[in-house]
């Protein structure tokens, strides 16, 4: 880390010094028609667009906050206020408004986890503020959160390689809250069916003379029953941030603190060759001594500087103290329903640190204006595991579980009330990009590189003795260009890469054969993007339609005699059309939706078994639309109502069953008025009003087939109070 971060302030400093004297000897006018990209700020945000549920940009990594029509790549960021009026408890709340994501969970755990354009994000790949490892590995509270900014596409050029190795079909950035303009103090409480109440407190203020500085904290607490059998969730979430705003010197810093409780958590279902019918939505098969419990300490500062009007560094730092304990018994389930468990506990301890510097310059040559952007980043994240299970048991069906005594744990890796150190990734880049202007912006065209260092080591369960090390790097290039026709439309187009470490070779396959290249780390794996689209911007309504190919390689095995070797080839090829609508097409009527259509083919598989088959989990369509009417007649009321469709998913690559598919129908209601001079705002909220009963999604860790039911429908009421 140290290495990288030396690296890319001797670059910066030789950008600056070459770039500053160019720059000097130009005039304010000069600047003012260089400057046709917008700010670019890596700290300040883009505007709402019409309606506030969405912003005009987002972040698109060392690029920082770019206009949607400057952005050579697909994304939406999404407001505070559309999490505010759907009373949103998470992130995968937030982002089942948009049609190209889909939320699954992680591999045998509780994981939030974001499928887009058919490959996973990790919640713990996800950015703060532009740092990557800060976040909660499982989950996020909405409440600190201003906005979820979803940027589509392979995106290791711009951000690095995520550190837990997801990421390749899209990234997902969330701005910690700022304190607004005017004084803000307020008092939330609120209940979900069926039993669990809410309170919440956020106080803002802005100091300073020119009110430059900002501060802004954050309480929330949850307790109760959820609306499956059951199920009873703690949570508590305190945050603090702080920001200043000058004329030249712009900084955030954000802290925070999650600790979150689920007693009989709904587990996932693994699966064998038949899709078992779901459940009644509100069934429970936990076992009643499961749990899961995470505490997380996480925070990152970010600033930038204009050293002159030309020229700007940057610095970020965060870092995580997180620890997890979990007793858990997922089912496996036979196609009548009948399923058996194993319990199975881990204990779990992470340290991040992630840290980021750059330099961005604008000049001219000729008539081309150039914005070229430096930047190193790095990422040390250490796990410290332990795990115990037991043998398997017997617990009825899916609809009658069998609530047995918690078993015996006879099968152990380390020491559960003093887990040591199991894994560590070191993470380093240095990235260089130029983004050319021509006729007056009307042509951007983007060209870089990203040089990336990935090593990972493994460690023995218990005594933390080095089993395995492998070290590798990565070029990652990219080229995006932007025409602008008119003032309203933005054509573009873009070669990206994303990128995620190479796998070590285990000592035998499934079939106990012998690897004759066992312990070898073979080369990263490089997922290659081609995308081509449109944006609209008609002022009140705007929306974009993207054509994307994605390729990301897998392994397959080869002879070697009478034994194998394991090597990278093979490929999931997932290529699609998007299509995303968003503003206030007619006054009072504010949408967001569209439809995303996949074609996910497995490609050059072992043996050509399963050759052009559909990969696991990934629908071929999927739909959102959401609808808010602000009433006229009734000054302050608002309805809205939110319809969401998933296509059938594969539970196997043999592609032999499937899940059905499923549609979901979600009402709110909000009413703002004035009590004791006071603004009182009312909230109700009725999500799956049907009650449907379906698998809303199938594994989210790649090629595996776990199925995941839908919530119950879930009754939320909320008043907040502002004093």
């Amino acid at each position: 880390m140290m290495k990288t971060l030396f690296l890319g302030s001797a670059a910066l400093a030789l950008a600056v010094g070459y770039v500053a004297p160019v720059r000097a000897q130009q005039t304010a006018a000069e600047i003012e028609e260089i400057v046709v990209i917008g700010r670019a700020s890596q700290v300040e945000l883009t505007d709402s667009y019409a309606g506030g549920q969405v912003a005009r940009g987002g972040r698109a990594g060392l690029l920082g906050n770019l206009d949607m029509m400057d952005a050579p790549y697909a994304g939406t960021a999404y407001t505070a206020d559309l999490i505010s009026q759907q009373q949103a408890i998470s992130v995968a709340d937030v982002l089942r408004n948009d049609p190209t994501v889909r939320v699954a969970r992680g591999f045998g755990n509780f994981q939030e986890l974001y499928v887009i354009r058919g490959f996973a994000v990790y919640s713990d790949d996800m950015t703060y503020n532009g740092v990557y490892g800060i976040l909660p590995r499982q989950f996020l509270a909405a409440e600190l959160v201003e906005r979820v900014e979803v940027f589509r596409g392979a995106n290791a050029f711009l951000n690095g390689a995520a550190p837990g190795g997801s990421g390749v079909g899209g990234a997902i950035n969330i701005v910690p809250k700022r304190a607004p303009t005017n004084p803000l103090n307020r008092v939330t409480l609120g209940y979900e069916s069926d039993g669990q109440i809410y309170g919440a407190v956020d106080l803002a203020r802005r100091f300073g003379s020119g009110k430059e500085w900002g501060g802004r904290v954050n309480a929330v607490h949850r307790d109760g029953k959820t609306g499956v059998d059951r199920e009873d969730r703690n949570l508590d979430v305190v945050s603090l941030g702080v920001d200043y705003e000058g004329e030249r010197f712009r900084f955030s810093a954000d802290a925070g603190y999650q600790d979150h409780h689920i007693d009989s958590p709904r587990p996932s279902v693994y699966i064998g060759a038949a899709v078992p019918a779901a459940p009644d939505a509100s069934t429970n098969f936990a076992q009643s001594w499961t749990y899961t419990d995470e505490q997380q300490l996480f925070g990152a500062v970010r600033g930038e500087y204009d050293l002159t009007d030309a020229i700007t560094v940057w610095a970020a730092a965060g870092g995580r103290d997180g620890k997890e304990h979990n007793v858990l018994a997922n089912p496996t389930a036979a196609a009548d329903g009948s399923i058996t468990n194993s319990r199975f506990d881990n204990a779990r301890k992470d340290k991040v640190l992630s840290a980021d510097v750059g330099v961005r310059g604008d000049f001219k040559t000729g008539a081309i204006g150039h914005r070229v952007v430096l930047s190193g980043s790095a990422i040390s994240t250490k796990g410290l595991n332990a795990y115990a299970v037991s043998d398997s048991f017997n617990a009825g069906t899916l609809r009658n579980t069998v609530r047995v005594a918690a078993p015996a744990t006879p099968y152990v890796g380390g020491d559960l009330d003093n887990p040591r150190k199991t894994e560590q990734t070191d993470n380093s880049s240095i990235a260089l990009a130029d983004m050319l202007s021509f006729w007056d912006g009307k042509v951007l065209l983007t060209v870089g590189a990203r040089y990336q260092e990935i090593e990972t080591r493994g460690f023995a369960y218990g005594t933390a003795v080095e089993t395995s090390r492998y070290k590798d790097d990565a070029v990652t290039p990219a080229v995006a260009l932007v025409y602008k026709p008119t003032e309203q439309i933005s054509l573009y187009a873009n070669y990206a890469e994303a990128l995620q470490p190479g796998s070590v070779v285990p000592e035998r396959n499934t079939s106990n054969q012998t690897y004759v290249n066992a312990n070898q780390v073979l080369s990263p794996f490089k997922a290659k993007q081609y995308e081509t689209g449109a944006k609209y911007d008609g002022g009140r309504f705007g929306g974009s339609l993207s054509l994307f190919s994605i390729t990301l390689p897998n392994t397959v095995e080869e002879p070697a005699g009478t034994q194998v070797r394991l090597t990278k080839d093979g490929e999931q090829r997932n290529r699609g059309v998007e299509l995303s609508v968003f503003g206030e097409p007619v006054e009072d009527v504010k949408v967001i939706g569209g439809l995303t259509y996949l074609d996910a083919e497995l490609r050059k598989t072992q043996g050509g078994a399963n050759e052009g088959n559909t990969a696991v989990g990934v629908p071929d369509w999927q739909a959102n639309i959401t609808v808010t009417w602000d009433v006229p007649v009734v000054s302050g009321l608002s309805l809205d109502t939110r319809l969401t469709y998933t296509d059938s998913q594969y539970i196997n690559a043999a592609n032999t069953a499937k899940a059905p598919s499923w549609t979901r129908w979600d009402l709110g209601v909000s009413y703002t008025t004035a009590f004791a001079d006071k603004d009182v705002t009312l909230r109700g909220r009725v999500e799956n009003v049907t009650d449907e009963k379906d698998w809303v999604s199938v594994g989210g860790y790649p090629g595996s087939n776990y199925l995941v039911l839908g919530a119950p429908r879930t009754f939320l009421l909320s008043a907040s109070l502002d004093f």
